[in-house]
Order: C-alpha cells, then structure tokens, then sequence
C-alpha cells in the first residue's frame, strides 16, 4: 500500500509536533507569524476551503502578493487535497483570464491590492464558482479548526506553476506533492545549506518556482524563517528588509545583482547575509566579481526550471568557478546531446538534459508540448551547454529563440506580436542580446510602415502598457529590410550582432 504524504505536513505539521510551535516561520511588513499560529491558520483555512465547496484536485488560482495569507492558502490548499496555482501579479486583465480559462480554476484567491483586477478578469472565466479576497480569506483563517488531511501520497497531484518555457505560450508545469521533499533535501540542504536558525529573503517572488522554493519550501522544511516583501522588489527596500528583519540567505538573479550595484548601495548594506543565491539566467562572471567585491559575500549560481521545481545544477558554497553554473546538485543527472541524441566529448556544446525525483508529470492539457519537453526519464531544457575537464557547466544561451529575461521567459513573438499591433509599424523582429552586464535584454528590429512616424520611445511604451515590463524592448532599431538566407529566412544571428553592439 503507498504511504501517505501530504507537502503540508511535511511543511508545518511535524514541526510543531517535535516542540517548535514557538519558532518564527514568517516575518515582514505584515508581521511576525509563529509555526504554531501557522499552523493554527493553515488547519482553519483548509476546514474553510471545503465548507466553500473547494473539492480534492480542483484548482485554486492564487494572485496574490508575497504576504502571510500566500503561505496560508497554498499550505491550507495542499492540506485540503486542492491544487494551488500560484500566478503572476504582474499579469493584466487579459493574461489573468487566459490562465483562469486555461486552468479551468473554480476558485480565485487574490490580495487586495488586486481586488479590481481580479473582478475584471473572473467576469471573463465562466467556470469560476467563488473569488476569496482579504475579507473571505480572513473569516476562513478565523473559522472552525479541524485535523482533516486529504490521504493524499508522493505521488498526488500538489499544485501547478506557469511557464512560458521553451514555446512562449504559458503552460502549467503539474507538480506531485513529493517534488517539495525532493527539492528540499537535495538543493536546499545538499548545496544551500539551510539551517534552523536562517531567515530567507528573495528578490523573487512566490509565484515563481525560484521564489516558492526561497520563501515558502526551504525555509519551512527545517524550522527556520522567511521574510516577505509583498511590495516590488528594489534594491534600496530589500537592503533595508535585509537589515531590519535578519536575513541571512539572499535569493535573487544576475539582473537584481547588477541593479543594487547600480543602486550604490553601501557595501555593508547586506550584514548578516552569509550567503546568496542566483539563479533564472547565467550569472556573469564580471558581475560576480563585481558584486561580491562590494558586498562581500559570495553568490552560488545555479539553474533551475519551473519543470523541475528548483535547482538542479549550482556552484557550492567556497567552491565558487565564476561564469560557470557549477556542477549537478545531488540527486539528479545530467547530460549534454547534440542534434542527433548522441552525448557530446567533454568542452563541445549541446542541449542540456536533466533526470530527477522533481520533475513535473507533464503540461497541463499541452501534448506536443510535453512530449518534446519530457522525454521518458529525461527532460529537455532548451539550453545549450558544455563540461569542462574539471566538470563544470557553463551556459551558451538558450537552443532555441526564446529569452529568458530578469529570470523570465520571454517568447520573441509575443513581443513582436504587440508591436505589429501598433499601426506605425510594418514588420518586426525581436532579439536577445547581452547588455554591459552580460544579462540579456530584448531588442526589437522594426521596418516602419509607409507614410506613418513613430519614435523608439513611443514604441517602448507601447510595449510597456500592454505586456509585462520585463517583455519590452530596451532598443528599438529601425531598418529598412532584414537580412535573410537563401530561402527567405531572417538571419537573426546578423540582428543578434547588431544589438549586442548597441546594448554593450
């Protein structure tokens, strides 16, 4: 018979039972919460959610900000047997009804800051039963406790997170409840080290993978502390969270790293973080030297997907080779593959191949999609990559097209589509190129249409109003034609030049 297991429990419930109920598992603008009153608010939300009519496996779509009521939905959620769906706040109203329909979610949980946004969008999902703002969410947290856990094993569905991954077009990755124990005791005490008395703060938010881990997963898995920033994560505010709440683990990506260097925050701005983390693109090696240089401490860089949780391959802590993404945490298996399938000599490139306890079962209701990306043991990370003789990784880019921005995916087309939308323009082409960091930034190559003037200024904006900041291009180019094959194809490595020589 499979054992039980429920992500929850193994997140809440065994700490209070072994005496910890008295530690602090949550801190923040929003306060202090104890793992006994988590514990307390978790049962009671969970009791809540199936007096509402939240049934077993139906999913519960979260737009919700890094608060303590996020923890307490996705925790309360898993323990009911749910599937939390954790998305971006920073979707519009259209984005937002897409993942609604999409997920075919019945119920809709959201913070307050996005009570408008979220009215807009549940008008437009027909399967939506119940939306649960800040009031709803608080008579659930104050209702009747009951001990109920859902008998749910490894191997239950958990909870979903959306990814744009190697198409552009979102996909939810489904995850077992399982994954959670497997990416805690692998990265999170294998590599990261985490220790009771550590108090996690992410640039990342929570509705990423990445931000999940740091904030919710690791810290919760030994008994120690998150601090949440429910606000935009800035440099100046994280410092001052920093310093203000104890951090000790600092999470955040190459983009986040040069900002605060840009932002010329004091060198001691960050004085009880003993380590940080990187992650959501490849780190420069420049920018590592840089940014430990002035904060003094050190950046482990690792990768990860939203397919496979967290990270599965990441420097060590004092083991640090700059510019590459280090060596395979443990508990997964790589390989590199050229076009054929066949494994590449040590020092030539291929795509990156990935096998491990976390990976997601599959895209919801997304076929093709998932055969390409899961294949049998294997997954495909759309990344190209080498060894080196010593065994570490280092990243070329992305196989295909797509970007990954600030951590993010961003599918050229979906740009390039809001552009086209614009009636200055004719054609348009999207890029990624480095920018004097070494981080990769979009840039559009328009051909203007016929007797209308539009500047690189406007279109930016355009952009920016429509789609998430990250999405918009840094420079917009204007040229006549673009350059093209044989056949008519868009030499994009010829704009890729170009923009690199703009952006540099």
């Amino acid at each position: 018979m499979t054992e039980a297991f429920n992500a929850s429990t193994y997140l809440l419930d065994r700490h209070v039972a072994s005496g910890g109920g008295d530690r602090l598992a949550l801190t923040g603008p929003h306060g202090e919460v104890s793992y006994a009153r988590l514990h307390d608010r978790v049962r009671r939300t969970a009791a809540g959610l199936r007096r509402a009519g939240v049934q077993p496996e139906q999913r519960l779509l979260m737009f919700m900000s890094d608060t303590p009521d996020f923890v307490v939905v996705f925790l309360a959620a898993l323990r009911a047997g749910a599937v939390p769906v954790p998305v971006s706040t920073m979707l519009r109203t259209e984005g937002l009804v897409g993942l609604l329909r999409d997920s075919r979610a019945r119920f809709l949980a959201v913070s307050a800051e996005f009570g408008d946004l979220a009215a807009d969008a549940a008008s437009g999902a027909p399967e939506l039963v119940a939306t649960f703002g800040p009031a709803e969410l608080d008579a659930l947290a104050h209702g009747e406790p009951d001990d109920e856990v859902y008998p749910t094993t490894e191997d239950s569905p958990a909870f979903w997170l959306y990814t744009s991954g190697t198409t552009g077009k979102p996909k939810a990755a489904m995850h077992r409840h399982g994954s959670i124990r497997v990416v805690c005791e692998t990265y999170g005490t294998q590599v990261l080290g985490i220790r009771r008395d550590d108090r996690c703060l992410s640039a990342a938010k929570a509705f990423f993978a990445y931000g999940l881990g740091n904030s919710v997963l690791f810290p919760l898995s030994v008994g120690a502390s998150a601090i949440l920033e429910p606000g935009p994560s800035k440099p100046d505010t994280i410092a001052e969270r920093a310093q203000k709440y104890g951090a000790t683990l600092f999470f955040g990506g190459p983009t986040f790293f040069a900002n605060m260097l840009r932002a010329e925050l004091p060198a001691d701005a960050l004085p009880g973080v003993r380590l940080a983390a990187s992650a959501g693109e490849p780190l420069p090696a420049e920018l590592y030297q840089r940014w430990t240089a002035h904060f003094g401490v050190d950046i482990i860089d690792g990768i990860g997907m939203t397919e496979m949780l967290h990270i599965f391959l990441s420097n060590r802590p004092g083991a640090v080779h700059p510019g590459t993404t280090g060596v395979a945490v443990p508990g997964y298996d790589l390989r590199i593959l050229d076009d054929q399938g066949y494994e590449v000599p040590v020092g030539s490139p291929g795509t990156l191949f990935v096998r491990g306890a976390s990976t997601a079962t599959g895209y919801w209701s997304r076929y093709a999609a998932s055969r390409q990306v899961f294949q049998g043991e294997w997954l495909r990370t759309g990344d190209t990559y080498i060894r080196d003789g010593e065994g570490y990784y280092r990243c070329l880019g992305r196989t295909d097209d797509v970007l990954k921005v600030s951590g993010m995916w961003v599918a050229p087309s979906e740009v390039e589509n809001r552009l086209l939308t614009h009636e200055a323009v004719a054609q348009a082409v999207v890029v990624g190129a480095p920018d004097a960091d070494g981080l990769d930034k979009p840039v559009a190559f328009v051909v203007p249409r016929t007797g209308h003037d539009v500047t690189e200024d406007e279109l930016i904006e355009f952009c920016r109003t429509a789609i998430e900041s990250y999405k918009r291009p840094r420079r917009v180019v204007f040229v006549d034609a673009y350059p093209t094959t044989a056949t008519g194809k868009i030499r994009r490595v010829e704009l890729r030049s170009t923009a690199e020589r703009l952006l540099g």
